[in-house]
This record gives structure tokens, sequence and C-alpha cells, in this order.
């Protein structure tokens, strides 16, 4: 027998031998799978948002629609805006068990940022934030985003910021969303 031959009846029974080891290994009794990633119930609070959307501002005027899908396996709501008067934006939210917080990233095609972080409260998903002001980038701007499930399919999202750290706040946007049949 060549030496290569004998290497590769070697190699064959070593990797036989392992085979046979994980396969007669035994799993204890009772022993639970792990559970699935995203299965906690902190990471679907924000599962009311799911669903394709009509957004309305307070005086019934189509303010544009979104579409809220769940991605990666459930661990991901992925937000796609489209404003009747132009403009888009997307969002990903997700919720960091590490933190136990939820946390957004929303772009926009304008080119603006805005990472919001926060939780479940009172029935409602409030996410707050600061960015520095567009008009003047040397003011930081506090943002507060708070969605508020109305009933199964309406929900209100209410935007406001405070530009003087918290003392007065002033609305960005107040929609009434309606999801579409």
């Amino acid at each position: 027998m060549t030496a290569a031959r004998r290497l590769a009846l070697v190699s064959f029974l070593l990797a036989l031998v392992s085979l046979f080891l994980a396969l007669a290994t035994p799993i204890p009794l009772g022993a639970a799978p792990a559970p699935a990633p995203c299965s906690a119930p902190e990471c679907h609070q924000f599962d009311f948002w799911i669903g394709r959307w009509d957004v309305f501002d307070p005086l019934g005027h189509v303010a544009g629609t979104n579409e809220i899908t769940s991605i990666l396996g459930g661990c991901v709501l992925q937000e796609h805006w489209n404003g009747a008067r132009g403009g888009s934006g997307q969002s990903f939210n997700v919720y960091d068990a590490s933190r136990g917080l939820w946390h957004q990233t929303w772009v926009d095609a304008q080119g603006g940022l805005l990472v919001l972080e926060g939780g479940w409260r009172d029935g409602r998903m409030v996410l707050t934030g600061e960015r520095a002001s567009r008009a003047d980038p040397h003011v930081p701007v506090r943002n507060r985003i708070t969605w508020t499930p109305l009933a199964r399919d309406t929900v209100r999202q209410y935007w406001d910021a405070s530009s003087d750290s918290g003392r007065t706040w002033t609305v960005q946007f107040d929609g009434r969303y309606v999801r579409r049949p």
C-alpha cells in the first residue's frame, strides 16, 4: 500500500469515527432547543405597525402612503414612506435585546438621517433621538415620535421636536394611518 493510499484510508477512518461519535453523543432528556432569534415578546411590540397604509393629516388630507414589512426572519421592520407631495424615505426598526431598547434608523431622499431609540410605554411606541437642525447645524434638535395603535386598522403617528432642550415642542407630523384593504 502506498503512502498516499494509507493517508487517504486513515483520513477516511478518522472521518467515520468522528461521524459515529457525533451520532452516538446522547442528547439530555428534557433539553429544550434554543429559542428562535427574535422570538421574545418584546421583539414584536411594534408589529401593530406592519401593513400597507394610507396616511392622513389631522384635516383628513392624504399625507402619503407607508408600507411596513417584517424582514430578516421577523427580526426587523422595514418602512417604505412615500409622501403625497413628493419625498420618500425608509427606516429599519429592530429591538436591541442586549439594551432592552427599540432602535430606528431613518433615511430619506433628501439625505436626511434620524436615529431614534426608545420603547413601549403606556400602550404606545415612543422613540427619541437628536440631530442637528437643518437650518443651523450648530443647534441640536430633539425628536420624539410616538406610534399609538387606536384600533385594529388605525395607528396614530405623532412627531414633535424641540430645539430648546425640551422646554417647548413643535409638531412636525401628525398622521392617522388607515390600513389598506
